[in-house]
């Protein structure tokens, strides 16, 4: 089988599965439509390894294959092939996309199993995974964009799943707003691209940039920041991010699904397949490095006091996102693959992991109700510490080497600009220690919350079914969470689905080990061979420097977090207290959801109000609506009395008529 006809069967696994179970949605029974939805994108997964090796058996510079199946556009010097591009980057990232994702399927199997929406979840969840792949497969703008669309819609679809929830409704619209912005931004970066190197195919337009733009040309940087305008609207990038902790009202599968293998990492993708634009535009490449230094900074220290335990792990996906795009941006694109592929395997087990010990709250995710679950749930206890000493970067996890290597990679870039950018990004990172621990010791330890007793005595509680944001009760209807409650200790399918996650979150950083091995380097080299900072790259020497200096700060905020909620129980209250200034600040996450709502929602609501009772009311219904209603009505009056069905009046009028016409032709005619 031809490598092109693997990337196409990537794509139709996922995309049969969707149509499949959403017009056979009548038949499905139990967990079928379920199963179905997971062997599409275990199939899916199947063909990313059957492209992987097709691609491994070829030399290094055939690696790149642009299979078409037809003329999409070919109109007036416009040329379209609907097309996918497979090289070692699409393949990578299809590898991690739908290895991933089939396994939060086969958790959502279980996870999902009494909602009514079972087969329409199902449905949405092949459609986000087929859009995302049709994302990183596209050969061509037009494709991406297309793919780009497609995911914003999906989210919207899979985070207003619960669509009965006022909540959820509106997150999954605060969603599809931001990402349009993104799309928009996009759409002109395409056109401005377009218009100066006469392609839309990638090929196309990275061999003619280098000989119709010089180096940092404005029209150019232009383009590139319309490329970041989508990459931060879909990454939850400032200013670009408040929709992505409001997506915590889909249901915890999709969480992750977002969170860890699909749409927050499409930013980080189209970064380095842009990478022969931003090299040729460090300007724009620079501006990319400081605005995800600033994300995972201000992400990082939100986190530091939310205490919803999805919204916690929300915040630290977007300052490991900034990671990534602080290393794409950087140029150091193998290291900012490199966390991608580790983050989506501990940020997957974490909301897995946050979703049992949801379910055996009965549906609260505020931490100040929970713990002592370690003895209740140890399974859930082990595979979400786990993955929270990836998170914190531990010593020797999978995130503990793919961190450090972007922050060893910015020092490397050195200058001002990068050095501060990596002293930042190194004292993010002991907040990342803290935090990830913070949910360990808040969640699994401590004083026994009632549910984790009742749990531990053989009875998992299933709450009052209300909203876990605004406290209001909900029935179990369609449109709401379903009636029953799953867990990993009760649920052999959830703890099928995170093991493999706990092995490679710990295992998963052995592809890039400074000095011992270099396959990930080795394998996306020919993706990036016409780059001038591929091979750039620390000494093995530097790069251990880092580690071992991003070893002793994560064991140094995992210690301060054991301290202050292990040993000195209530010591963070009376900090909360004595500086309760800025914990307002970050417990209101920067006020940015303030901002906006003064400087757009609340002025944008206001012309609204205007256009409905001024425009809409007075002058439309008033004026000029009911001004012709007016006309009419007096015109129907006179002709009412004028037919009073007498003919004496109307031989009358025929007479004025006759006599008013003769005296007009008279005057005209003197």
């Amino acid at each position: 089988m031809t490598t092109g006809t693997w990337g196409w069967l990537i794509l139709a696994f996922p995309l049969a599965g969707c149509i499949i179970i959403a017009l056979g949605w009548r038949g499905w029974a139990g967990r079928s439509a379920g199963w179905l939805g997971s062997l599409a994108i275990a199939l899916a997964f199947a063909s990313s390894i059957g492209a992987f090796v097709s691609l491994m058996a070829k030399n290094p510079d055939q690696r790149s294959v642009v299979s078409n199946a037809f003329d999409y556009i070919d109109i007036a010097g416009v040329h379209v092939s609907m097309g996918v591009l497979v090289d070692p980057l699409s393949v990578f990232m299809c590898l991690v996309v739908s290895g991933v994702s089939t396994l939060i399927h086969i958790y959502s199997v279980a996870y999902m199993d009494s909602d009514r929406g079972y087969v329409r979840f199902f449905s949405y969840l092949n459609f986000f995974v087929f859009s995302m792949l049709l994302l990183v497969l596209a050969s061509n703008f037009i494709l991406l964009i297309v793919g780009w669309a497609f995911v914003g819609a999906a989210s919207y679809l899979l985070i207003s799943f619960w669509y009965r929830r006022d909540t959820a409704v509106r997150a999954g619209i605060k969603a599809f707003v931001m990402n349009v912005i993104g799309d928009v931004g996009l759409v002109i970066a395409a056109f401005l691209l377009f218009d100066k190197t006469g392609a839309l195919d990638y090929a196309g337009v990275f061999g003619q940039a280098p000989h119709v733009f010089h180096h940092n040309d404005g029209v150019l940087v232009g383009a590139c920041l319309m490329l970041l305008v989508g990459a931060f609207a879909k990454s939850a990038q400032l200013p670009l991010h408040t929709w992505l902790p409001d997506a915590m009202e889909g249901p915890t599968p999709v969480s992750a699904l977002i969170h860890a293998a699909t749409m927050v990492t499409a930013g980080v993708y189209l970064i380095a397949r842009m990478h022969p634009l931003f090299e040729l535009a460090p300007t724009a490449a620079d501006i990319g490095a400081i605005i995800g230094t600033a994300t995972l900074f201000v992400a990082g220290t939100i986190a530091l006091v939310v205490t919803d335990l999805k919204r916690v792990i929300a915040y630290s996906t977007m300052s490991q996102i900034g990671y990534m795009i602080l290393g794409v941006s950087s140029f150091g694109y193998a290291a900012g693959l490199f966390l991608l592929m580790a983050h989506a395997f501990f940020k997957a087990l974490l909301f897995m992991g946050a979703g049992s010990v949801i379910s055996a709250m009965g549906g609260i995710q505020n931490m100040d109700r929970m713990g002592g679950f370690r003895r209740a749930m140890p399974f859930t206890f082990a595979t979400f510490t786990t993955g929270a000493l990836a998170l914190a970067g531990f010593p020797l996890m999978s995130g503990f080497f793919a961190k450090d290597s972007i922050i060893g990679y910015a020092f490397h870039r050195g200058g001002a600009l990068h050095t501060t950018l990596g002293v930042i990004a190194l004292a993010t990172a002991g907040m990342t220690a803290f935090y990830s621990f913070r949910m360990v010791f808040r969640t699994f330890f401590g004083e026994q919350a009632p549910e984790a007793a009742e749990l531990e005595a053989g009875q998992l509680a299933h709450g009052d079914h209300v909203n876990p944001v605004t406290g209001e009760h909900e029935d179990t209807e369609v449109g709401f969470p379903g009636a029953d409650h799953h867990i990993a200790e009760r649920d052999w399918l959830m703890r099928f689905a995170m093991a493999p996650l706990a092995v490679l979150s710990v295992i998963g950083g052995i592809v890039l080990i400074p000095g011992v091995t270099d396959w990930l380097d080795s394998f996306l080299e020919p993706s990036f061979k016409d780059s001038q900072h591929f091979a750039d790259i620390p000494s093995s020497g530097a790069e251990w420097t880092g580690l071992v200096i991003g070893g002793v700060i994560s064991i140094a905020g995992i210690g301060l977090a054991y301290m202050l909620y292990m040993r000195r129980q209530g010591a963070t209250l009376r900090l909360r207290d004595r500086a309760h200034g800025l914990h307002d600040f970050l417990s209101h996450k920067w006020y940015f959801d303030e901002l906006y709502d003064r400087a757009f929602v609340q002025p944008i609501g206001g012309f609204g109000r205007f256009g409905r009772t001024v425009v809409e009311s007075r002058f439309v219904q008033g004026f000029v609506v009911g001004g012709a209603v007016g006309v009419v009505r007096a015109g129907t009056n006179v002709a009412r009395a004028v037919e009073n069905g007498y003919v004496r009046a109307y031989a009358l009028l025929l007479v004025i008529g006759v006599l008013a016409l003769g005296l007009y032709f008279l005057v005209q005619s003197s």
